[in-house]
């Protein structure tokens, strides 16, 4: 196995929406500098945009305001966002939206040439290949795309991140990237709760398989401060193919009924004291109905006409062909039988929740040298693609401003010897644990401890502390993982990174004594929010020597 020594000014880690476009904002401000995107998949077709959108839900219409956009962001998530870093990303939504049109993405127009609304901040475009014309933007800079690397381990000295490590999955490869700043762009975790797919079946799910969660392990593992990863996603979706619901509901305009074919959400929006915005209650409501026997639900599709069909399935194979598939294979037509939907498993993401590092207005994390933008980036959800084309220029013009007087660091020589013995181990072993295995028992763990499908997302004390105990298990055991090719030694790598993350969701879950945001945190044990208490930032920091993670809490920022 070779050892490939690269130097650059700035390492993106992470091809994706913020990763592509930080590249391209800084060679068109400074076509001098040196950039290397380090991507596990292909930046052609990775992470949460392979398959491709067909609308951009974060967008500012005619007659919003940036401060009424926030206002409608802080009723979402009840009161806690960083109204600091929303208010940022909403300033710059539309420029972001334009310059991506420049590259070549469709975007669908009224006559007069202004965006076709889908939603009330949201705009149709054509973006089956968007990752594909972001990719393109990055190839005609002087970036060293390196695709197939993944990125193991920050490379900090106690004071600075200084770079990175990389494996190639291709060539066998170790990589030591030396970097005068890094910007971390990985997107979120999937894979750390129990699937509703299972078998061959089981990387069908609603965020992109391949997201780790490695860029939260990595700044977990150096200290560095993240925030609201007891804010969890959990996606209402087309049972099984895991499509998008608001591509019917918002799109179609359909409704949501139960098995009696009742619009079942006004019982719950009554019950709620009439609060129609919250997007979580659309999935309280289908859990609920479920609970009670009333279930399956389903989007009711039976009013459309040709018309409105033939356009759902425009939007589809632009987004998500498996319904289309799915579809056509059992002969369905969504006009004769309605939709069923169904809550996926959580996710941990800081794009439609807010999980991930504490960051400044700048983008700049707690370490320095160390930079997060998109999914990764915590305290400002709802953010979507746009929002992290946004959040890419801020971190990059940040990184451009902060190291003029940063120089590269000397990288010990057994610093390196000892990330490349830890990052090949499992590749040593004759015997051991396989990844699969690894996987199945942390799925197991957090879905039934830890607020899963079977739990229908609830959480108490007594099976949180459970779940604390049996992860410190898992990760002690990971010592025995083995793996006997390259594919197998990155599913070890992954299944160290989602334990990693898990530990510390578990910290948050346990910490946060109310239940504020339905199901994504609802606490059996206490039941109701408390805004006397808890209308606060819950925070962590992970000391590595003592293996113990330390609570905090932030004030809001206005």
């Amino acid at each position: 196995m070779s050892i490939s020594h690269i130097d650059t000014d700035i390492l993106i880690i992470g091809g994706g929406a913020a990763g592509c476009f930080a590249a391209v904002e800084i060679y068109k401000k400074s076509p001098t500098c040196n950039v290397v995107v380090m991507e596990k998949a292909h930046i052609e077709r990775s992470g949460c945009l392979s398959m491709g959108l067909n609308a951009i839900n974060a967008y500012l219409h005619a007659g919003q305001t940036p401060e009424s956009y926030v206002a409608f962001i802080e009723r979402q998530f009840e009161g806690i966002i960083r109204k600091d870093l929303v208010y940022s990303i909403v300033e710059g939504l539309n420029e972001a939206v334009k310059d991506v049109e420049g590259m070549g993405l469709p975007v669908e127009k009224n006559e007069d040439g202004t965006y076709k609304m889908r939603g009330k901040r949201s705009i149709r475009i054509f973006g089956e290949r968007l990752k594909p014309i972001l990719a393109e933007a990055v190839q005609k800079t002087s970036a060293l795309v390196l695709n197939r690397v993944v990125a193991t381990n920050f490379i900090y000295d106690g004071n600075r991140v200084c770079g990175a490590f990389g494996y190639g999955v291709k060539n066998s490869t170790f990589y030591v990237i030396r970097a005068k700043a890094v910007i971390v762009a990985t997107g979120g975790a999937s894979g750390i709760y129990k699937p509703s797919n299972t078998g061959e079946a089981r990387h069908l799910i609603w965020y992109c398989p391949w997201n780790a969660g490695t860029g939260y392990a990595m700044g977990i593992r150096i200290g560095a401060e993240m925030t609201s990863f007891e804010n969890r996603f959990v996606a209402l979706r087309v049972k099984d193919v895991n499509a998008p619901t608001g591509t019917i509901a918002v799109g179609a305009r359909a409704k949501q009924i139960n098995a009696r074919g009742e619009d079942y959400l006004e019982r719950y929006y009554k019950h709620l004291g009439g609060n129609k915005c919250l997007t979580q209650h659309r999935l309280l409501a289908t859990v609920e109905e479920k609970k009670m026997g009333r279930g399956p639900c389903y989007l009711d599709t039976t009013t459309m006409n040709e018309s409105d069909e033939r356009r759902l399935k425009e939007d589809f194979l632009n987004m998500n062909p498996q319904i289309i598939l799915l579809w056509a294979s059992k002969g369905m037509n969504p006009r004769h039988k309605p939709v069923e939907i169904q809550g996926t498993e959580p996710f941990i993401v800081g794009g439609h929740c807010q999980a991930g590092y504490w960051i400044d207005k700048e983008r700049r994390t707690t370490i320095p040298g160390l930079y997060a933008a998109g999914e990764v980036a915590g305290g400002a959800p709802k953010k979507y693609v746009s929002g992290s084309w946004v959040e890419g220029r801020i971190a990059a013009t940040t990184v451009m401003k902060d190291i003029k007087d940063v120089t590269l660091k000397n990288i010990d020589s057994g610093v390196i010897r000892g990330e490349k013995t830890r990052v090949l181990a499992p590749l040593t072993k004759k015997t051991g644990t396989l990844p699969l295995e690894v996987r199945e028992r942390l799925q197991k763990i957090m879905d039934e401890y830890a607020g899963g499908i079977s739990m229908n997302y609830a959480l108490h004390e007594e099976r949180l502390l459970e779940a604390r105990r049996l992860l410190k298990c898992l990760k002690d055991r990971m010592k025995d993982v083995a793996a006997v090719n390259n594919y197998h030694l990155v599913e070890a790598l992954e299944c160290i990174d989602r334990i990693d993350v898990a530990r510390v969701l578990v910290e948050h879950l346990i910490y946060r004594k109310e239940s504020r945001w339905a199901c994504y945190q609802t606490r059996l044990d206490y039941p109701q929010k408390d805004n006397s208490r808890w209308l606060t930032f819950v925070n962590s920091i992970y000391n590595s020597t003592m293996d113990e993670i330390k609570m905090v809490e932030r004030p809001l920022c206005s």
